[in-house]
């Protein structure tokens, strides 16, 4: 069957494949529309080729992000005319014959329109956000912010964005995963060391966008793996010279920070040097973006870190990489409360304190080297290294009952102390007490390396490409436990249990793979590419068990001649290989205003597990077939309004170890069985994605859905022990887990543009199934089945003039959550914030910054959930020295000492409250210095207006600013 399919799709193509070998009477022009003064790319410039006999157009198009543009036309002599707002245009003479049908015209300069800049400084203001096709332009002089604050502190106040408790950021739904210098990475894979340590006065604007794969951008054919970027461009004429700040602090508490970066831009090429250290979680100015809000800190944290970022170009070669260097140190105390829903009459209940102490250490370094030996070819090298060690402490107490305790964590820890428990709690009520310590230690090396290989045949739209991937990871772990269990519910015999252990486990990991891709136009703006990948991987592990004596204790570890009892029942080791044969196979059609990519992809696959553990020595093979189909579709109403439909199909296979008939029970809590019966799961993957601006009235709308729906999911199902507390897991194939998410983001700005109001909802609705029951035998009438919808709504207006800012903001939502077990579970819960923020630029040289937020709970069961948080912040800034290059600011945090440091999480199984430690409230004084030394225009820090406002603002995207 697999070979008729295969056989059926490579005879249907064949034909147009020939087809499309005839000879063709058209040929292409390309180039790079760049600024004349900053050999920046200029972004959507206006690229016509010209009939000479009497300028009619032949065919037109916009520069993409990078500045390239690429048309298509008949032989002949043509002329070539590119514009742009705030910049002459320029004409160029351009031929293309059968003998040259490719005519590249390189680098094409445009220099600034002076009368045009002159005569429109004043009448600007930069607007907050603009879309030109599928990217989202923020303009950084449209957002105050406190002085000295870095980019995280700007990102908060986009439209649309999201930063989350681990640093996540999230633009109208879609995570960033990178961030970029004028269209350059900036440590690689890593947007919080940006997010932390570039300072905002060095941006003018930000563009959000899907950046293509290497691949795609070679082929000039998409293959659906854009990874969603924020790249930042730099404030005119701070692009050439050296430019940075230092930034030391010292507050209350023994709070301290300190940062540096150094720059050094020259005629597109980048180095900086970043360093900081600092104990306060790095959190920036509280409150920025203004819209208060639930901000959780797990733990108090003291972060060092050093790197090396450039990016460096030729005409033929395009290099950049990072080196990083990572040290964090976290004191994290957490007290949780939790109920696990074990059958429709009845849950688990269990209270818990713990306390961490974690070390960890991560150097990693990432390349990119570029080289371009002519117009045809390009050749890509990635190679990265990464050096991780980690040394993680823990110490808990944990409390089961069969019946809410009532008692707070604290209450119940010092009762048990005292030997009091069942003074407080009935024995009966009593399921388990655990005591544990543990000792995690771990290191890990990782090199990789990608090659790829692209050349453009002689026809437009007919490519070949190889790709090369390596990745080699060694690590070793080990970990040192204690653990001491009371079953209340046991016999006095079997009531006691005490576990102590020594665990190691090497593993050895390999992956390599080969990929050829071919590219055929097929007639005009049509084209089929094929592809086939190979890849093999292969991962190696031997973990061993050793129980330790009576009486031996984490701290003492294998010192001495302390000796463990090797346990060969708990033992294992496992060798898997892993090969994949894919073929893809997709078509894309293109026009002016739209494209059309439609694709599927074959995946034969071929898996061997070696596995032992006690007795069992087993060999496991499996062979399984996956198929994904992909669908995008794009059009464009106009330069700035964009539809996108895109659907992904995904088949995902079990692990191999999930497919063994075995019983792992090495915690006795929590033991795992495997599942031979287990099928493949495929999630179905939908979005929409609209967005629209109008330039002159500066009114914009975005709308992105998302719908995700998995059948056969591989989840768990669980059976709960009355008796012991404890869980038996088996992995099973569950229907029923599925999602969709909407927003709708608005920008308005009023008639005199002072007055802006910007408006973000969002809804999301998840069906989610999980199976867990009391029973031996879990059936369907055990399937658990919680229903949530939230919705959100997010509301600023704002008010700017040449010295002052002031914002409005609110937000509200709202959670409904239904649980077919136990209807005492639902919940309808609020969470609302209102307040004010500010920005005063005042005379000599002063700013005030200050925000003022209440934040509050409704709706929940548990009393102290439902709670009122006054929050307020407040900075006072003065600048001095020439050129104002120093900065003195006195910044207070939460100054009324109300935040709370509490989070709730709802599953379908379970829901669960966790309070960590943390210092909200502090006072620090800042020390800033700026290093400001241009090259050319614009040198100097902006005066107190701030850039784009007033008549000594150069007014970045506004009509006076470069546009890129």
């Amino acid at each position: 069957m697999k070979s008729w399919v295969l056989c059926f799709l490579i005879g249907g193509f064949t034909p147009l494949l020939i087809f499309s070998q005839g000879r063709t009477s058209r040929g292409t022009i390309s180039g790079t529309v760049v600024d004349a003064d900053d050999k920046m790319p200029v972004m959507q410039a206006t690229v016509q080729v010209l009939s000479p006999a009497d300028s009619t157009m032949v065919t037109g198009n916009v520069t993409d992000m990078d500045g390239k543009f690429s048309l298509n036309a008949k032989f002949g002599k043509y002329l070539l005319k590119v514009s742009f707002v705030g910049y002459k245009t320029i004409y160029k003479d351009v031929e293309i014959t059968r003998q040259k049908p490719r005519m590249a015209v390189g680098n094409i300069d445009l220099a600034s329109d002076a009368i045009m800049l002159e005569g429109a400084v004043i009448v600007a203001q930069a607007p907050e956000v603009t879309a030109v096709a599928d990217t989202l332009v923020y303009n950084s002089s449209a957002y105050r912010v406190p002085e000295g604050s870095a980019l995280e502190e700007l990102v908060k106040k986009l439209p649309g964005a999201e930063i989350d408790d681990d640093g996540k950021i999230t633009i109208n739904g879609k995570e960033i995963t990178k961030i970029m210098i004028d269209g350059k990475e900036f440590f690689a894979d890593d947007p919080n060391i940006a997010l932390k340590n570039l300072p905002v006065n060095i941006i003018d604007k930000l563009r959000a966008y899907d950046k293509q794969s290497d691949m795609a951008k070679a082929t000039g054919i998409q293959d659906g793996e854009e990874e969603t970027v924020l790249d930042l461009s730099v404030k005119p004429g701070m692009n050439k010279g050296w430019f940075g700040n230092a930034d030391v602090a010292g507050g209350t508490h023994d709070r301290y920070s300190a940062k540096v970066l150094v720059n050094h831009f020259y005629e597109g090429n980048q180095f900086t040097l970043i360093g900081s250290s600092n104990n306060v979680n790095d959190n920036g100015f509280p409150g920025g973006g203004g819209g208060g809000g639930w901000r959780r800190q797990n733990g108090l944290n003291t972060i060092h870190m050093a790197g090396f970022n450039f990016a460096t170009e030729t005409e033929k070669w395009h290099n950049n990489g990072s080196v990083n260097f990572n040290l964090k140190n976290s004191d994290i105390r957490s007290k949780s409360a939790s109920e696990t829903f074990v059958s429709n009459t009845s849950s688990s209940f269990t209270n818990a304190k713990s306390m961490q102490d974690n070390k960890n250490l991560n150097l990693t370094a990432d390349f990119r080297i570029e080289w371009n030996p002519d117009t045809t070819t390009m050749v890509l090298f990635r190679p990265r290294f990464q050096y991780g060690d980690t040394d993680n402490e823990t110490k808990s107490n944990t409390y089961t009952f069969n019946q809410d305790p009532i008692y707070s964590t604290d209450e119940l820890i010092e009762a048990d102390e005292q030997d009091k428990l069942t003074e407080l709690v009935p024995e009966e009520n009593i399921i388990n007490t655990i005591i544990r310590n543990s000792l995690s230690r771990s290191n890990s090396l990782t090199h990789g390396a990608s090659l790829m290989y692209n050349k453009r045949l002689a026809k437009p739209g007919r490519n070949i490409t190889f790709r090369l991937y390596y990745n080699y990871t060694d690590s070793k772990s080990e970990q040192f436990s204690t653990s001491e269990t009371n079953y209340f519910q046991k016999s006095p015999e079997e009531q006691l249990e005490i576990l102590n252990r020594y665990i190691t486990t090497p593993t050895k990991s390999y992956n390599y793979s080969a990929r050829v891709s071919y590219s055929e136009p097929i007639r005009k703006n049509m084209f089929l590419q094929f592809s086939y990948n190979f890849q093999y991987k292969r991962n190696k592990s031997d973990n061993s068990t050793y129980d330790m004596p009576n009486g031996w204790t984490v701290p003492q570890g294998l010192a001495g001649d302390i000796d463990g009892v090797y346990n060969n029942d708990l033992s294992k080791s496992a060798v898997y290989d892993y090969y994949n044969h894919q073929v893809d196979l997709s078509y894309k059609w293109i026009t002016e205003k739209s494209q059309f990519n439609l694709g599927v992809s074959l995946q034969p696959q071929h898996t061997e597990l070696d596995y032992k553990k006690g007795d069992l020595d087993t060999v496991s093979v499996r062979k399984v077939f996956n198929f994904t189909p992909t669908l995008d579709f794009r059009y464009k109403f106009s330069k700035t309004s964009q539809l996108r439909i895109d659907y992904r199909g995904r088949s995902s296979q079990p692990g191999m170890t999930d497919l063994l008939p075995i019983e792992d029970n090495t915690d006795p809590l929590n033991i795992k069985q495997g599942n031979p019966n287990l099928k493949p799961a495929f999630t179905n993957t939908l979005r929409v994605h609209y967005n629209t601006f109008n330039v002159d009235t500066q009114r914009g709308c975005m709308t992105y859905i998302s719908y995700n729906n998995t059948l056969n999911s591989i989840s768990n199902r669980k059976t709960y022990n009355e008796t012991t507390g404890g869980y038996v897991t088996r992995p099973e194939n569950i229907n029923g887990n599925w999602n969709i998410f909407g927003m709708v983001g608005g920008n308005i700005a009023l008639k005199n543009k002072k007055y802006t109001i910007n408006t973000f909802t969002n809804t999301r609705y998840s069906n989610m199934v999980s199976y867990i029951s009391s029973k031996q035998v879990t059936t369907n009438s055990d399937k658990n089945v919680t229903k949530q919808l939230n919705l959100g709504e997010r509301l600023r207006g704002t008010y700017r003039t040449d010295w002052w800012e002031v914002s409005l903001n609110g937000s509200i939502n709202y959670m409904h959550s239904r649980n077919s077990y136990q209807e005492s579970s639902n919940m309808d819960t609020y969470q609302f914030s209102y307040g004010a923020s500010t920005n005063i630029n005042l005379p000599w040289n002063m700013s005030i910054s200050t925000d003022l937020s209440q934040n509050s709970r409704r709706g929940y069961t548990d009393a102290s959930m439902n709670r009122d948080e006054l929050l307020w912040n407040a900075q006072i800034s003065q600048n001095f020295l020439k050129g104002n290059a120093a900065t003195i600011s006195l910044q207070f945090y939460d100054i009324l000492q109300n935040q709370s440091n509490i989070s709730r999480v709802i599953s379908a199984a379970m829901r669960s409250d966790t309070e960590y430690n943390a210092i909200y409230s502090y006072c620090m004084i800042h020390f800033i210095y700026r290093l400001n030394l241009f090259g050319g225009k614009q040198g100097g820090r902006p005066p107190m207006g701030g850039p784009g406002f007033g008549p000594h603002g150069h007014g970045p995207g506004g009509y006076g600013g470069h546009r890129r």
